[in-house]
């Protein structure tokens, strides 16, 4: 990965990983389910007319729209108070966030390098370093690493027309099926053309842990650790670049290549 301190890049495509190490203020307390906290300073240091784009409009595709942005857990040490159900940084906590997006990109760099600051609910944490990396699909295989959960579900009716979620995790019936149609549709979305053909599978390659998230008062399941995924190249790059499964720019399914 190679520093950049310097408050504009360079000229050509940017489609990378941003790296982020912030140091608290004191100390950092956040709830256990912070993804809401995070997204929000997202959209807070990109530029007023992107953020308004992103998330009245975003990229579409038929009846769906994608912010095409995802970011990871934070990362670093930390205490837990179960009593008051929160964690509590008080070191160097780090943060990633990737994008296909060269405008995205560049503004989240250039709006976080300028406020030298970040603003996570009612606390301020300095940057003190920002690195990028751009991870290329060369094979139609990559080993993933998950940094925030892969969220994959289906919308069902009851008898009463009520809607339930249904979350799938790898390895059971349909999983593939909806990580390969989102990132058709993704790639729909933001290249505008039709998706090259060929499966998505995801295989299991180390143990898959559980996450249960509460996000704006909705309980969503996600899965971490590292999978095998093959298909299409093009396809692979955006689950690598986008994020893979949905929920992106809630917080979820961010992964880099091993």
């Amino acid at each position: 990965m190679q520093a950049k301190r310097t408050k504009n890049l360079q000229n050509g495509d940017v489609k990378v990983h941003i790296y982020f190490s912030l140091r608290p203020v004191g100390m950092l307390e956040l709830p256990f389910s912070y993804n809401q906290i995070v997204q929000a300073a997202i959209y807070e240091s990109i530029e007023p007319e992107l953020a308004t784009f992103l998330h009245e409009k975003g990229f579409e595709s038929g009846n769906r729209a994608f912010k095409l942005f995802t970011f990871s857990r934070l990362y670093g040490e930390f205490e837990v108070d179960k009593d008051l159900n929160k964690i509590i940084f008080t070191n160097t906590i780090n943060l990633v966030i990737s994008s296909p997006f060269d405008r995205f990109c560049r503004s989240i760099i250039n709006g976080i390098l300028t406020g030298e600051h970040l603003r996570l609910g009612n606390y301020d944490v300095q940057v003190e370093k920002v690195a990028v990396q751009q991870f290329r699909v060369s094979e139609e295989r990559v080993v993933l690493k998950t940094l925030s959960p892969i969220v994959a579900y289906s919308t069902f009716l009851r008898s009463d027309n009520r809607k339930y979620t249904c979350y799938f995790k790898p390895g059971e019936h349909n999983y593939n099926l909806l990580i390969e149609n989102n990132l058709r549709k993704k790639y729909q979305a933001f290249y505008r053309n039709e998706a090259p053909a060929g499966e998505v599978k995801v295989g299991r390659f180390e143990v898959i842990r559980q996450n249960i998230i509460n996000y704006k008062n909705f309980i969503i399941e996600g899965y971490s650790g590292k999978i095998e995924v093959t298909g299409p190249r093009e396809l692979l790059q955006m689950a690598v670049d986008a994020g893979i499964g949905s929920k992106n720019s809630q917080g979820f399914g961010c992964v880099e290549i091993i």
